[in-house]
C-alpha cells in the first residue's frame, strides 16, 4: 500500500516527467485524461503519450492523444511505462490488469488535486487506484489495488475496499464498512457503517445497503436487497 504522503510526487526541478499511457478509450478513459491533465497544472509530473484499447477506437486520436495498440503491443513496451486502467468494470478491469504482464509497466495512483490526503489522515492506496474530483476520504481508509472512485464520492473511517471495487459518481461508504474484492456501487449507492459486502456483488444505483451482503449478486433497492 502507499501512503498519502507518496502520492502524486512530481519529478525533481529539471527532471523530465514520467510516461503514462491510458488503457480504456472510451468514455471513462476520456475523464481519466482530464483529471491527468488537472493533476499536472497543479504539479507537473505526466507525459501522456497516448490511449491502448483492444477495441479500436473510431478516430486516429482522442483530445489529441493517439491510439497506440492493444494490450499485447502495451506488453510489448521495451522501456518503463506508467498504465492507468480507464475500465469502469470491476470485473472488466481485473480482467485488463492480469493481462498487462510486462515487467516495464507500473500503475500509478492519480488524485484529483483538491481531494484532502494529507499524512494525518492514514490514508492507504494500492497501486493503480483513481480517485476522482469532489471524492471525500477520512481517516483510516485502505483501497486495495485498482479501486476507482469516481466524481463525489464519501469513504468513512476505517473503512477497507479490496482489490478492484469500483465506486460510481456520489456512491457513499460508511465508517468501518467493508467492500470485498471486485464490488462495485451504482451511482448514488450507499453501504452504512459496519456493513460487509461480498466479493463481485453489484449494488444497484441509489440502492442503500443496511445490512451485510452475500458475494456474486445484485441488490437494488432501499433497503438494498438480492435479485436474482
Amino acid at each position: 500500500m502507499t501512503p498519502a504522503s507518496t502520492l502524486s510526487a512530481a519529478p525533481a526541478a529539471g527532471a523530465p516527467l514520467l510516461p503514462l499511457v491510458i488503457f480504456g478509450a472510451g468514455g471513462l478513459g476520456r475523464e481519466v485524461l482530464v483529471l491527468v491533465r488537472q493533476i499536472n497544472e497543479r504539479n507537473p509530473t505526466w507525459e501522456l503519450r497516448g490511449f491502448y484499447d483492444d477495441v479500436r477506437p473510431a478516430a486516429e486520436t482522442l483530445h489529441g492523444l493517439p491510439y497506440l495498440g492493444t494490450a499485447a503491443d502495451l506488453n510489448a513496451t521495451a522501456t518503463p511505462l506508467h498504465v492507468v486502467v480507464a475500465v469502469g468494470s470491476s470485473q472488466g478491469r481485473a480482467v485488463v490488469v492480469h493481462r498487462l504482464t510486462s515487467l516495464h509497466l507500473s500503475f500509478p495512483v492519480l488524485i484529483h488535486p483538491g481531494v484532502a490526503c494529507a499524512p494525518y489522515q492514514q490514508l492507504q492506496f494500492g497501486p493503480g487506484c483513481v480517485v476522482a474530483q469532489g471524492c471525500i476520504l477520512t481517516t483510516d481508509i485502505t483501497l486495495g489495488r485498482h479501486v476507482l472512485l469516481n466524481l463525489g464520492c464519501t469513504i468513512g473511517h476505517d473503512a477497507v475496499l479490496e482489490d478492484f471495487c469500483s465506486l460510481m459518481p456520489h456512491a457513499n461508504v460508511g465508517g468501518e464498512a467493508l467492500l470485498e474484492t471486485g464490488v462495485y456501487l451504482g451511482t448514488n449507492a450507499t453501504v452504512i457503517n459496519r456493513v460487509r459486502v461480498g466479493a463481485r456483488t453489484t449494488i444497484g444505483a441509489g440502492a442503500v445497503a443496511v445490512r451485510d451482503v452475500p458475494a456474486d449478486c445484485t441488490a437494488v433497492g432501499v433497503p438494498a436487497q438480492r435479485i436474482k
